[in-house]
């Protein structure tokens, strides 16, 4: 969660909702992270759990570790709940483990508004962890919104 918050935070400071992702190999070593870059790219999908998923995919198939999309021996770090966008693109990559630290009362899809990643409708589920060091990620995007106020 470490390096997600350090990923979150050079987003915050890029100008946009500082959201940190990681993927990590079943061994604990970071693949790939990556933070928003919706403002910076000026791509609605530019969130970064689909950055960091992206990236992840890169990396394995440049070292010869996959010859694919997916990523079934990862999990993925992420400092906010995913939204539907991303658990889907969770669920594509065939990812079997998420771990996030800040609820997200408005737009989750991993138990708060809807549960995408453990519907057994599906044909992929994927185990949830949350609260991750919540506090540190939520007063990162409490503090964020607050400047941004004003």
């Amino acid at each position: 969660m470490g390096v997600a918050l350090e990923a979150a935070r050079a987003a915050g400071e890029a100008g946009d909702v500082p959201i940190g992702a990681v993927v990590v190999g079943p061994d604990g070593e970071v693949i790939a992270s990556a933070g928003n870059e919706r403002e910076q790219v000026h791509d609605p999908t530019a969130h970064a759990e689909v950055l960091a998923l992206r990236r992840a995919v890169a990396v394995r198939q440049a070292d010869g570790s996959a010859d694919g999309w997916r990523l079934e021996d990862c999990t993925l770090v992420v400092t906010l709940e995913p939204c539907p966008m991303c658990a889907g693109a969770v669920l594509l990559a065939r990812i079997p483990r998420v771990v996030f630290g800040a609820w997200d009362a408005k737009a989750g899809a991993c138990g708060s508004v809807v549960d995408v990643l453990r519907d057994p409708r599906f044909n992929h589920q994927a185990e949830v962890r949350a609260g991750v060091r919540e506090d540190e990620c939520t007063r990162l995007l409490r503090d964020f919104f607050a400047a941004r106020r004003g």
